[in-house]
Parts: C-alpha cells; structure tokens; sequence
C-alpha cells in the first residue's frame, strides 16, 4: 500500500433546519438586544432544529447533498465519521444512525469528539486512513443540535449557538495535492473554561446536577477568546510553514465560526482580512458544523476555485486546536 497516496475532497454538502431564531426574538427570551448581539459577535440570527430532529438527522441531510455532488453513491462509503458533542445518545454512535438512514451498508462508522475542532480532526484522520490504503472513499460530517445543551436563560451562551450539520467526502487520488499536512493541538489543563460539567462518569446525571443545571455548556468567554486567537494564529502560521507557502499563496482562510471578533483579531495578526471567509452572521457558532458548512459555502459560491490553496482552522473545547492546507481540486 502506498502510504504517500493523495487524498482529495470531492464533495461537499450542508444543512440548517427550517427553524429561525433572530436576535430581536432572543429579546424576548433573555435580556438582550439585536445591537447588542450583533455588536459583540457578529450574529444576526441562527437556526434551530425540530423536537423531533436529531444530530444524525441533521448530518444525513448535509451528508446525502455531499454524496451528490460527489457524484457517487453511499454504497461506495467505506468510512464514516461523525464530529459532535452533541450526539443522539451516549452510544450507538451518532455515525452509526447517519449509516442507516443514508443507506451506506459498506461503511464502518464511529464518532469523534473534539467539541469545535471535530471537522477538522475527523478529517485528518480520515485522511490519515485513506492515504495509507486503509479505505478508498470516506464521508466526514460535522453535526450538531446545540440548542438542547444550552441554557436559554444564560445570555452569556444562549445568544452564541444554533444548529447544522456539514460533511465532506474524501477519496483517493484527484488533482494537485489535496489535503496537505496539518497543525494540531491540544491544552487539557484548560478544560474547565469551556465544558458541559454534568451527564457523564464524573459527574452523572442526577436531579441534584439538573437542578445547578450542570448539563448545560458552560463557558468563560473572556478566556476562551484570547485563547482561540492565539491558538488558532499559530496553527496557520505553523501548518503555511509546514507545507512550504506562505500567506500570499493562500486564496482562502475559513476559520471556525465562533465569534467575528474572533475572525477580525487573526485577520489581522495574519495580514489576509480581504481573503477571510464568514458566514457567522447566518448561523452563529455551530461547533463541530461550522467549519464544515463555511466550506461547503465557500465550494458552492464560488470563493473557492480549482487550484486555490484554502486553509481552515479551528479551536474548540479540550483545549484543542488545528489547522490545515488543501489544494482544491473541484
């Protein structure tokens, strides 16, 4: 097996649910305001999914509109991976659901969990498995339905999320040189400023943990936003370094969508506001999603051409951090 094989992305696909929510609504909800919001983050509404959707609903959705425009069947799937953290339910993994719904009966599937930076990470490693001969074709999702672990009475976060789902299928070969290496991070040491403290071994779910309403995301904004810029500033100059470009060569960044402050500090570290992707004012932060559904945006409108060296970066809860370069073969 040739472990040096190129590994390209060859569709992409997202999707939001129906479901709107405007900050002029959130004025009804919490003490805040459209001016307010749109001020500090960026974010002008984002959108909601149904009671009775799910993360795999909303990934099978974004990862059946991938498998169009790859042009290929789900039969041809030989891996699927799910970024999320918040999955359907502890376990089967939410993969596993995103298999039978669209059918991908070749496919091994499992989830990945690395809050914000799970596109990228689940990327990298279906990269990793691809390159080595491990799997032809794989399907990477980003899903997720943050509105049920937030709490809507916490202006703080509630103001800051929405749902969606994005995915990519990667495939063996193709033109130039696909995903090229990446940066990769990680600071658990800084856990507890960014974590949903309750529902799991540590701290089980109990009526004591709901009532302190510690299965609710919990976040120190402050700290979080000095952290995600330096991080995520680095990971890019790191991973240009790497593969041998430099910011000039680049024709599109697409960072996480967490916050347009965020996006505006590491333009401007980096010198590349005019080749800045966003589309946070859309959607808010949809953590593992995000990054996925700002490049299928960018593939389909165009920002992204065949040719073009795109770099992605992402910071997310863990600490964790990352960054990577394709060459777009689309």
């Amino acid at each position: 097996m040739d472990s040096k094989r190129t590994v390209s992305i060859i569709g992409t696909g997202s999707y939001v649910p129906e479901k709107v929510l405007t900050n002029k609504d959130l004025e009804s909800v919490v003490e805040t305001s459209d001016e307010w919001i749109y001020s500090r983050t960026g974010m002008r509404e984002r959108h909601i999914a149904a009671e009775d959707q799910a993360a795999s609903d909303l990934g099978s959705e974004a990862a059946i509109k991938a498998l169009v425009d790859a042009r290929i069947g789900a039969e041809e799937i030989d891996l699927i991976i799910v970024a999320t953290l918040s999955p359907d339910m502890f376990f089967p993994s939410t993969a596993c659901f995103v298999q039978e719904k669209i059918g991908a009966k070749n496919a091994f599937c499992y989830d990945l969990g690395a809050a914000c930076s799970g596109f990228l990470y689940a990327m990298d490693v279906a990269k990793s498995q691809i390159a080595c001969g491990a799997v032809e074709t794989a399907l990477v999702i980003g899903s997720e339905k943050m509105s049920t672990f937030i709490d809507w009475e916490d202006r703080g976060t509630c103001i800051l999320f929405g749902d969606g789902a994005g995915a990519a299928v990667l495939q063996a070969g193709g033109e130039g040189r696909g995903i090229m290496e990446s940066s990769m991070g990680s600071d658990g040491s800084l856990a507890h400023l960014l974590a949903t403290p309750g529902g799991g071994s540590r701290n089980p779910i109990s009526h004591e943990m709901i009532d302190q309403k510690q299965h609710f995301l919990k976040m120190e904004g402050r700290d979080v936003f000095k952290h995600a810029v330096v991080r995520m500033s680095e990971a890019v100059l790191d991973v240009m370094e790497k593969n041998g470009i430099s910011a000039d060569d680049v024709s599109c960044f697409i960072p996480h969508q967490a916050n347009i402050r965020i996006i505006d500090a590491i333009s401007k570290r980096l010198g590349v506001a005019d080749r800045m992707f966003s589309n946070v004012d859309k959607y808010a932060n949809t953590s593992s999603a995000a990054l996925a559904i700002a490049l299928d945006e960018a593939a389909r409108g165009g920002t992204i051409k065949k040719g073009d060296l795109v770099v992605l970066t992402v910071f997310g809860g863990g600490f964790t951090w990352g960054a990577n370069v394709i060459e777009w073969g689309k």
